[in-house]
């Protein structure tokens, strides 16, 4: 069973930065991607990523201030958020998948990290 890894996490101030990364050892997929849950909220698509790069795809609520890159010599995508606000605060996690165009549907996502969590205090 594929384990995706995830690191990164932690408590910022509002306005703050972090990144996560999710490591896929010994492993490729097409397509990896971000998910967020809130307490009490269903998980929630926030980003994803093409094999090439040159393809992602990002929630409204958090284009323009987080970005996703992938470096596949090490089987690894990136999280970088930005401008962060304290209705960021979710367990992220990772997920990949050998579909070319999983969308934003975490049914379409067989593989999963363990979760990282995001606190961002006002």
């Amino acid at each position: 069973q594929v384990q995706l890894v995830e690191s990164g996490g932690g408590l910022v101030q509002a306005g703050g930065s972090l990144t996560l990364s999710c490591a896929a050892p010994g492993d490729i997929f097409y397509y990896m991607a971000w998910f967020r849950q809130a307490p009490g909220q269903e998980r929630e698509f926030v980003g994803g990523i093409a094999w090439n790069g040159d393809s992602t795809d990002y929630a409204d609520s958090v284009k323009g201030r987080f970005t996703i890159s992938r470096d596949n010599a090490k089987n690894t995508a990136y999280l970088q958020m930005n401008s962060l606000e304290p209705e960021d605060t979710a367990a992220y996690y990772c997920a990949a998948s050998r579909r070319y165009t999983p969308g934003r549907f975490p049914r379409n996502y067989p593989y999963w990290g363990q979760g990282t969590q995001v606190t961002v205090s006002s």
